[in-house]
């Protein structure tokens, strides 16, 4: 075999091959693997060991290796050499098959591509390790107890400890089958009788219109959606794409989500945003580069990006208005009772559950059932991160109850196995195709600036009339349009191109460019095209009221010890906080929100030490975990009360309980007029 523009394996890999053996042995500053399981042989000259090596076939060279092993690396050098044995099914024969990286390229090990050098970090392992799986289907049951499920070594341990993010064989099998179709753990398959809106959405394959409507029925939804930071360098665009004048067929204006980061966010211009109708989702707190911190993220990390990146917005675009809280009144998810995982470490959320609704993970690199897990804690009402493949048919968004209807793809496929009570809002990938009655089938792409063909206005216009085409004709599930700002700004053909197209199907009368969360409120609530003048869930941000809050924001220097050296501006119009929000303190006020504990909390774990892993269990902060019984009552007693203590004041004191005779104070703590 051998990859398009490469050399064959002869010319490639011979040299190199012989050249990953010095004096017969193994290189063993890394402990690499070498191209086979040979024993090592001491004292052996460089040229005797090439001689050798020469000599060996190609049977001898792959022998003991796996006939779908990974490709690995021949040499240390530059890491650009790979190789691999195979065969042609179980008995055909063994080739060695060689492929070399392009010059200024170097081959991932772990990703399995050649990547830019400056990328790849792992040239010093030589092949990816194969992970061992667990013995999940067998012809005779290989554990005595009907609910324990054998590890790849055959050691039993109980079903439900598979797949809990936590090795528990001693191999770490339980945590390497994992997959939606894996987990022995997962989610069931759709039943649509048990799975009923407006609390539930699911069908077989995920194409079916909510409420049974014929598509003729069904508003075409359109989603335009913007991920990064708002800021100066694109709140002209927002203005020019969202200008107040384009109107749905209701008469309402059109409306844009907006998944906001915080670093360089103008958070006047977020509010601003908000006031006009449009909806904030967050996209993190810190935006990190490592895409592999988001796939293996923890429920901490997880917690502190997005939760924290929702108190921000809060606390400095000032979103605390009563219509956060009616929109997620409007999209219940069952009867879910409000108890974190661990209330010690979450106490600092729990005031932002009525803010943003929505999630999108960076890189769009999903974090597996830990970042859903996180999302039901906090009442996030749903996630827009996982591709959908391109299909014939689009797929309607759904709600993780029940299992996902289509293959996960997309970043590091590490979506969620198990139910969660939470909306995915995913993302169907568009076709990129220029001509598509005449063009080959391509992949499909997610965010309209990631469809790499699209190099003019006119075709950037083909493929969004092609694409809403497509779902319009087919069962009008709602096309996302995904994305980022700078791609739009950099080309004034392309913001012509968009608005054309939108002003272009504002002519129909069936198409509504709507908001992540007014998708949700249709399908809890599936109204015909006729009736949505009168949809009440869509004119409660019809029309856009009051005025800026400030025409000067703030522009507060900040600096904070997470980002050493770094002062950064933050724009708001409200107070300036003392340090800039990140990660460990996202109200500026210098606490770390990840240590947030009572005193009394601290005592109890001091005199009970008990490691992190066992937190979740750990009975002395489980007793405060949930709130329970109602409020002791809903008006309390005013008592206009004095005090000797204070003569000449009379005080208000509000209670639940009895007014005392005097106002407490110090010598009179109890109100009862006594001298202590």
């Amino acid at each position: 075999q051998r990859s398009e523009g490469t050399a064959p394996f002869w010319q490639v890999s011979q040299d190199a091959l012989h050249s990953s053996f010095r004096d017969g042995v193994q290189d063993s500053r890394s402990q690499r693997s070498s191209l086979q399981d040979r024993p090592r042989r001491q004292a052996a000259s460089d040229g005797e060991a090439n001689s050798d090596l020469r000599s060996l076939t190609i049977e001898e060279l792959c022998k003991n290796r796996q006939p779908d092993e990974f490709f690995r690396l021949t040499t240390e050098g530059d890491c650009r050499d790979v190789v691999r044995c195979d065969r042609a099914g179980l008995t055909g024969k063994i080739r060695l098959a060689g492929v070399r990286c392009p010059n200024g390229l170097a081959f991932d090990v772990l990703r399995q591509t050649c990547d830019w050098k400056a990328k790849v970090t792992n040239c010093d392992q030589l092949e990816k390790p194969r992970k061992i799986l667990p013995l999940l289907s067998t012809t005779e049951p290989l554990c005595s107890s009907p609910t324990a499920l054998a590890c790849g070594n055959g050691e039993c341990i109980a079903k439900e400890l598979f797949c809990n993010g936590k090795p528990d064989c001693k191999d770490g099998s339980d945590e390497n089958a994992c997959a939606v179709d894996q987990d022995p753990n997962a989610a069931p398959k759709c039943d649509t009788s048990q799975c009923i809106l407006p609390d539930c959405f699911c069908s077989a394959d995920g194409t079916q219109i909510p409420g049974g409507l014929e598509p003729q029925q069904v508003p075409q939804m359109v989603t335009i959606t913007f991920s990064g930071a708002v800021n100066v360098d694109n709140i002209d665009l927002f203005d020019e794409v969202f200008n107040g004048n384009r109107q749905n067929p209701n008469g309402c204006q059109i409306k844009g989500t907006f998944f906001v980061s915080h670093k360089y966010t103008n958070y006047s211009a977020v509010q601003e945003l908000h006031r006009k109708g449009h909806e904030m989702a967050v996209f993190s707190v810190t935006s990190e580069p490592d895409e592999n911190y988001w796939t293996h993220g923890t429920y901490e990390d997880w917690l502190a990006e997005m939760a924290g990146a929702r108190l921000i917005i809060e606390r400095f675009a000032n979103i605390t208005d009563n219509s956060i809280i009616e929109e997620e009144k409007k999209v219940p998810l069952g009867n879910l009772s409000f108890s974190l995982k661990s209330c010690a470490t979450n106490e600092a959320f729990i005031a932002i559950i009525n803010l943003a609704t929505g999630v999108r993970a960076p890189y769009l690199r999903i974090g597996g059932n830990t970042q859903f897990e996180m999302m039901a804690d906090q009442l996030f009402v749903y996630d827009a991160t996982i591709t959908a493949p391109l299909g014939r048919v689009p797929i309607w968004p759904y709600t993780l109850y029940f299992r996902m209807p289509h293959k996960c793809a997309g970043n590091a496929n590490n979506c969620p196995s198990r139910s969660h009570p939470v909306w995915e809002m995913v993302m169907n990938e568009l076709d990129r195709r220029d001509d598509p009655t005449f063009d080959e089938k391509l992949p499909g792409c997610n965010f309209v600036d990631s469809c790499t063909n699209i190099q003019s206005a006119d075709q950037l216009g083909r493929l969004l009339r092609h694409n809403l085409n497509r779902h319009l004709n087919s069962n009008r599930a709602p096309l996302g349009l995904h994305f980022h700002a700078s791609w739009l700004k950099q080309s004034k053909e392309f913001k012509r191109a968009l608005t054309g197209f939108i002003d272009e199907m504002l002519d129909r009368n069936d198409v509504y460019f709507v908001t992540m969360l007014q998708v949700i409120q249709w399908m809890q609530n599936p109204t015909e095209l006729t009736g949505l003048r009168d949809f009440q869930e869509w004119k409660e941000k019809c029309d856009v009221k009051g005025n800026p809050f400030c025409s000067l924001p703030n522009a507060c220097p900040a600096t904070t010890r997470e980002l050493p050296g770094e002062t950064l501006r933050l724009f708001t119009c409200m107070d300036c906080p003392n340090n800039y929000p990140w990660i460990l303190d996202p109200t500026g006020d210098g606490l770390n929100t990840r240590n947030n504990l009572t005193g009394m909390f601290v005592i109890q774990w001091m005199q009970n030490p008990t490691e992190l892993q066992g937190l979740r269990e750990f009975e002395e902060w489980k007793d405060k975990c949930t709130v329970q019984g109602n409020p002791f009552c809903s008006l309390p007693n005013s008592c206009p009360v004095t005090t000797r203590e204070l003569p000449g004041e009379t005080l208000r004191l509000f209670t639940c309980m009895d007014c005392p005779n005097n106002y407490p104070w110090i010598l009179d703590p109890t109100g009862d007029n006594l001298n202590l």
